[in-house]
């Protein structure tokens, strides 16, 4: 059994200590915007925050998220720069088929958490390990940029 805090709240779950936080917060939790996409850490889709800094869902094991505070794209508009990225994202018509988008929103929200004022080379480093099939890079970096530099 393992207690975890996720979006404020504790849940225990009987789970094996080596379940996947992901399959934890989609199955278990029934908390489905953070998308499995390549199981390795290298696509990005999964991203949560783990104590507010943005972390890979799908390869972090329920054992190791205990005793953190775990935050998904559901709950990430309680913040406000979540709710600006989240905000800017529809304005600007980020997404195309979005099935990256929550773990791209978690990302931006984690760069202008704690660099308000980020340049391209931020940007791109921050965002780079999230993978886009639809190529919406540049619309990302202007939503970011858009949110910089009109709310912060």
């Amino acid at each position: 059994m393992f207690t975890i805090r996720v979006n404020g709240e504790d849940h225990t779950v009987d789970v094996p200590a080596d379940k996947p936080l992901l399959w934890v917060l989609r199955e278990d939790l029934k908390l489905t915007g953070s998308k499995y996409g390549c199981g390795q850490a290298l696509c990005g889709a999964c991203t949560v925050h783990v104590d507010d800094q943005p972390t890979r869902s799908c390869v972090m094991p329920i054992s190791a998220a205990e005793g953190h505070n775990i935050t998904t794209v559901e709950a990430i508009d309680q913040q406000q720069i979540g709710r600006l990225v989240q905000q800017a994202w529809q304005e600007l018509n980020v997404p195309q088929c979005g099935y990256c988008q929550s773990g791209q929103v978690m990302a931006a929200t984690a760069l202008l958490t704690e660099n308000r004022s980020p340049s391209d080379r931020d940007i791109d480093e921050a965002m780079s390990g999230n993978i886009c099939r639809c190529g919406t890079y540049a619309r990302i970096r202007k939503a970011i940029h858009k949110i910089a530099d009109e709310q912060l």
